[in-house]
Order: C-alpha cells, then structure tokens, then sequence
C-alpha cells in the first residue's frame, strides 16, 4: 500500500485517531508531523479507551513505529505524563516503537503561561485556546528562539541557551503581562524531571526515516485538528498555529522527499467544533443539547462541550479542495439514528444571495445557514458491517454527501469500536 495521510476535514475532531488506529493494520510506521498536545484523538480498541494528544495513534499496533516529527510541538512535561498513563494500561512504549525527532522543538513551560495570560488580555475577543502554550510556541519557533531535542545530548549548551532565552522571555513575562519571572532552578527541575525522561526515545530520525523509504516501508501521516483550523486556510485567526494540510506532512515529518499516494480525509455525519470563531451551521437550544448527548461531544483535551451542527457541505467540499483529499472516511454515522428528519446545510446565504462558496474569512460572521431535510432511518445501526446492512435512508444520506462534496467515501464508521466499521472499495 503507498504512503498515506489521514487529515481533518472541517474544524477537527472528526474521528482522525480512530481512522489511524484501524488502517495502521497495513502500515509500517505512523508520523504525527504538527501541531501539539493542544487536541485529543479517541481511540478504541481491544486495550481499552484512550484520548492520546501527543502520542501517534499507532501506538497500539505491534510492530508499528510511531514518529513524533521535527513539525511537532513537543511538550516534554505532557508528553511523558500521556506515555506512563498508556503504560500503566498495558500498552508497551520503547524508543524501538515510539521515535522523536531530535529536530522537533520543545515546547518550554513558559508557553502555556503566556497562552493563558493572553487569552485573560484579550477577554471577550479570545481566541478559545486551549492554553497548551500552541501559539506562543510557534511563533518562538518562527524566531528561532526554542530548544531542539537534540540539545538534551548537549547538557552545557542546552543550559545556556535556556538562560538566554529566559533572559529574553522574562522581559515579556514581567514587563507586559506583570507575571513571575523564570529562574534556572525551575528549568532545572524541569529537564531533570521531564526532559530526561523522554531523552532516550529521541533520535535522527530524518536518517531512519530516509532508510525505511528506501526499504519501502509504508508510512502513514497524521495530522491533527482539521482543515478549517490551518494557520494559512482555515478561519483566521480562530485557527491552530500550524499547517493541518497533508501537504505539510512531508515536511514536518522530516522526510521531506516524501511523496503521498492518498489523501483519506475525515468527516463526521454532523458538525462539531471546538473554541471559538464562526460556525455558520450551528445549532442552539436544545435541539443542540441532543445531538450533543447523543455524540457525546466534549472535548477530549478540555473536556469543553463542542458546538454542534448539521454536517456543513460548503465548509466540508472546502476542506475536501484544501487537503487535496482522495477519499472520505464518514465517522459517527451512527449517532444520527435517533433523528426523525436530519438536517444538512447545503448552502450559505450572504448578501442576500445564495452560495456554495467558502467565503474568505470576514465574510463569515454575515453568512446565513441554508438548511435542507432527510429522512431519518429511526434504528440502531452499530452493528452494520456491509453497506447493504445499512437502511436505504442512510444510504441515501452518505451518497447525497459523497457527491455533494466531489470524493468518494469509502469508510463509514457506525461506532468507535476498531470493527466498528464498512468499507466500500
């Protein structure tokens, strides 16, 4: 099977760690390439439930190596937390499964204090962060100020350089926000009791990497959050401070040479979002608070009730354009079951006109939800197999969003189970 990128449609949350769990079955090595421990991807299977946000979701098949990528933010201190916790389930982690890249950055405990002394800044006009440190992280990235995890082979040099970026950064601290500053004796206690522990799993992995391409291994991309949360295509500035977009996975996994055979994007039968900025689909009340509870939708990292919506064929064909996607992977199917007549928003209103467009950001926040109805199927579906096993009524409704968006679904998940799934190819 080719190389494979399995990415986020719409805002994220969309069932992309259940995809990875269930298709790294024909794979040879799992790269996570952006983003942080800013998100959650649930997973089920026969070890249990877990909501990984670091850690690749390949991380329970045997014989699979999981690669945290140089386009990671890596947070030492959350990321070896996340590993004893899978551990302690039983889930064997050794640096011959689990790889970091020694050119990943590391996400320093100054980012989350100032993730969380902006969001109180801005008040009212907050992003919805998740105070994980994301932004603040990148754009010290992009300034070239943060530590590489190679540096912890170099105790002399890393320790310098963390007392000059402390320099720098307490400036900010003190004099902007009128925090606490950072002492070295708190870095100090930081590298001996996070650092050093996830030191052994960090290695060159460019190099592995090159010499498993080379053997042909089969390596499977995952992205994190979804395509309407890209920092360059997504809905600035309520969107995440990396590229969501396969077309980064070479890059930011550090196997630039890279190429991607398939795209599998994945959308939920609904709309969920997480944070804040526009969702033009969305519910309220308590039609909202059903189809809530019934997907039970609560963040995974936050555990913050999502917003919810119809599924959003503007912003989901968008999303579909945006990742180049080859195929679709339909998830929580299921959840619809209760409904009577399940709305679909097939269009925006704006200006008084009716679009199929995705509008540029600003344009947003005026656009109007053009609802349409079908009918419901009223029966549990969880344990469908076969897409004959489905009812026609949910038939009718995955095909009408299979050509609505322009890409083949060839997943339907009708349940977070691992088998819990058909397959259509």
């Amino acid at each position: 099977m080719a190389n494979c990128a399995i990415v986020g449609i719409n805002w994220g949350d969309e069932g992309k760690g259940r995809m990875v769990d269930l298709l790294t079955e024909n794979y040879d090595v799992v790269i996570r390439f952006q983003g942080g421990g800013n998100a959650g991807h649930t997973v089920v299977n026969e070890k249990g439930k877990f909501a990984l946000h670091l850690l690749p979701s390949g991380i329970f098949r045997d014989g699979v190596v999981n690669i945290l990528g140089n386009g990671v933010a890596l947070d030492p201190e959350n990321l070896w937390t996340e590993m004893q916790d899978v551990m302690s389930k039983g889930v064997a982690i050794t640096p011959d499964n689990l790889m970091i890249s020694d050119r990943a950055s590391l996400l320093l405990p100054w980012h989350r204090d100032l993730d969380g002394l902006e969001e109180a800044r801005l008040a009212d006009k907050k992003f919805g962060s998740t105070k994980q440190g994301i932004a603040p992280f990148y754009s010290d990235k992009y300034q070239k100020k943060t530590v590489l995890a190679g540096e912890l082979f170099y105790p002399e040099h890393l320790r310098a350089h963390l007392a000059d970026l402390m320099e720098w950064k307490n400036l900010t601290l003190t004099r902007v926000y009128g925090a606490e500053p950072y002492t070295m004796e708190t870095l100090d206690k930081w590298i001996n009791e996070s650092c050093e522990m996830i030191k052994p799993y960090v290695r060159d992995t460019g190099h592995w990497l090159r010499e498993a391409q080379a053997a042909g291994k089969r390596i499977l991309f995952e992205a994190q959050l979804g395509s309407l949360r890209d920092l360059d295509y997504g809905i600035h500035p309520y969107t995440t401070s990396s590229n969501t977009t396969a077309a980064f996975a070479p890059v930011g996994s550090g196997l630039p040479s890279a190429r991607i055979d398939d795209v599998i994007g994945v959308v939920k039968a609904y709309s969920t979002c997480v944070g804040e900025g526009p969702f033009v689909c969305e519910m309220f009340g308590d039609e909202a608070e059903e189809l809530r509870k019934a997907g039970q939708e609560y963040g995974a990292k936050t555990g913050r009730p999502r917003r919810v919506g119809p599924i959003d064929i503007v912003a989901t064909r968008y999303g579909v354009e945006v990742q180049a996607a080859t195929e679709i992977a339909l998830t929580k199917l299921d959840v619809l079951s209760y409904m009577d007549r399940i709305p679909v928003c097939t269009g925006y209103e704006l200006d008084g006109k009716q679009t199929d467009r995705f509008p540029f950001p600003v344009a947003l926040a005026d656009a109007k939800p053009v609802i349409e109805y079908f009918d419901g199927w009223k029966c549990d579906i969880s344990g469908a197999r076969t897409w004959e096993d489905l009812p026609r009524a949910a038939r009718d409704y995955v095909t009408y969003i299979e050509k609505a968006i322009g890409c083949p679904i060839t997943y339907v998940s009708v349940g977070p189970e691992r088998e819990s799934i058909i397959i259509r190819k």
